[in-house]
């Protein structure tokens, strides 16, 4: 039986940045929706919260989709030059 324990933890990881953005954008919804309740406007404070939930999880799903990007490349690479060691000067 062939040893997929590495594309099990890429899923998990992936999935977990999933749920990050998720958990930020219902976070800061509902911190938006407390400081809008405080100063009774519900609704902008809704929106903000909501769209500054949207920026700082989709910024940080960018970032971590950018190495799990950088990290697959260098692992290829590694992969690659280990079959054939005369790839190592290959661009």
């Amino acid at each position: 039986m062939p040893d997929d324990s590495g594309k099990r933890s890429n899923v998990y990881r992936l999935s977990g940045v999933g749920f990050e953005f998720g958990g930020a954008v219902i976070g800061f919804t509902l911190i938006g929706y407390w400081v809008g309740s405080h100063y009774e406007k519900q609704q902008a404070g809704v929106l903000i919260g909501a769209g500054l939930g949207i920026v700082g999880g989709g910024y940080n799903l960018i970032r971590q989709a950018l190495a799990e990007t950088k990290r697959a490349a260098n692992e290829q690479k590694a992969h690659r030059d280990k079959d054939d060691p005369d790839s190592r000067n290959a661009p």
